[in-house]
């Protein structure tokens, strides 16, 4: 049927892939809400059921059938469209009033509880990289591999966690705004961490380095002292109704900023993140509030195609024998990173013991941001097929542990509530551009 016109056949078979995922995805985000799981979990859930671990088992091939090789470039493209402008929606909700309402003890905690599993990955990976070839494909340079494994294990999903965090009430205790303020420090560090192995992947001598490094900062100065002003200008001037047509200029920015950042080599998300951290905040944010609204929505909505072009990736049946015994030292490594890490600190910051292992527990919650980083690493072949799914089954696992787990530790007790300052509203706020 599509041999007359095999370029818009495959366009039909991609449209009609994206139909069937996105009502599969609503069915398994609908039965974990069942479970009290956040929508991620049922979104990474589908895009593994629908991949070769689950869907592939099936006699037919049916993921080649439904999602054709010629087919996923188109699937790519829109799963990227989605995370961008959901990392630009992310980039624009940073609350830096989070981090500063908490300093005195958000810096001790962040201190630690970001270098214990940022060490811990970086010592799994260079025993990985010397002893074990499921680890790193052949040609991969050990520096970069290092950085992103390190950077991989400290992660933690900022708009998951928000969510979670109103889903249990926790947005006026301690915990709730603390953790958020953490797992927004996080996040920056993260993803300028991620930028720098990134240009380590894709430009070899030193040479190469430092001129990523010098269009790294002048992109950054660009931002600074054009685009910034630029957006509160528009922001004090446009009238409302000029809200539609600001949308479509603020989309096209996004994209030429990914592009920006991808040419220099430091991926797009780094240009989409960095764009919406340049936006006005919400006193001086004017038309331009308006004007996100539809750009969250479309990234929302593409966001389950990005679950299963992950999916597609990730092949469970691979996980057997010496796999099977990674997947299990990775889980164990990232649990006990965040877990030990947060939790010793939070206790040397004066947080009591059932307060301190709840603040771990959400911290540890890997969640989306996670897949996105591991598709950047994947992407670049820094990781094998088996490692790419131990890491995609991690961070599964530490997403749907924290839901459950968290109701059972502060069940028993009760614990500090916030200052006054810190109210509900502040919390939620992030939430509008939540999974």
């Amino acid at each position: 049927m599509g041999d007359a016109n095999p370029a818009e056949w495959r366009v039909t078979v991609a449209i009609g892939g994206i139909g069937l995922l996105l009502v599969v995805v609503t069915l398994f985000v609908t039965l974990g809400r069942r479970l009290r799981q956040p929508a991620v979990v049922g979104e990474m859930t589908a895009g593994i059921v629908l991949g070769p671990s689950v869907l592939g088992l099936v006699s037919g091939d049916l993921p080649e059938t439904l999602f054709p090789l010629s087919v996923r470039p188109y699937l790519h493209v829109v799963s990227q469209i989605g995370v961008l402008l959901f990392m630009f929606v992310i980039g624009w909700e940073f609350d830096r009033a989070l981090f500063a309402t908490h300093r005195r003890r958000a810096a001790l905690v962040w201190v630690i509880s970001l270098l214990v599993p940022m060490s811990l990955g970086v010592i799994l990976a260079l025993l990985l990289y010397r002893h074990s070839a499921l680890a790193a494909p052949d040609g991969t340079p050990l520096l970069g591999f290092v950085v992103f494994i390190g950077v991989a294990m400290s992660i933690t999903a900022f708009p998951v966690l928000a969510r979670i965090i109103v889903d249990r009430g926790l947005q006026g205790h301690t915990i709730g705004p603390l953790a958020l303020a953490l797992a927004a420090a996080d996040d920056v560090l993260a993803w300028c961490a991620l930028a720098v192995s990134v240009a380590l992947v894709t430009f070899s001598g030193i040479a190469g380095y430092l001129s990523v490094v010098g269009w790294t900062l002048l992109y950054l100065a660009v931002l600074v002292t054009v685009v910034r002003p630029l957006a509160k200008w528009a922001a004090r001037r446009l009238p409302s109704t000029a809200a539609p047509y600001v949308g479509a200029v603020l989309a096209g920015a996004v994209f030429l900023s990914a592009f920006a950042t991808s040419a220099i080599g430091i991926h797009a998300i780094f240009g989409a993140f960095c764009l919406g951290l340049m936006m006005p905040r919400e006193s001086d944010a004017g038309v331009l509030r308006q004007a996100i609204v539809p750009l969250r929505q479309i990234g929302l909505v593409l966001m389950p195609v990005f679950f299963i072009v992950t999916g597609l990736s990730v092949d469970l049946t691979t996980l057997s024998g010496p796999a099977l015994l990674l997947t299990v030292v990775i889980v164990v490594v990232a649990c006990v990173g965040k877990l030990g890490g947060v939790g010793l600190s939070a206790r040397l910051s004066g947080m009591s013991a059932r307060e301190s292992i709840a603040l771990g527990l959400l911290m540890n919650t890997r969640g989306l941001t996670e897949l996105v980083v591991l598709n950047v690493g994947f992407s670049l072949g820094l990781l094998t097929v088996q490692l790419f799914s131990a890491m995609v089954v991690m961070a599964l696992f530490t997403t749907a542990m924290t839901t459950p787990l968290i109701g059972a530790v502060l069940r028993g007790g009760a614990v500090a509530r916030a200052l006054p300052s810190v109210g509900k509203d502040r919390v939620e706020r992030p939430t509008s551009a939540l999974k």
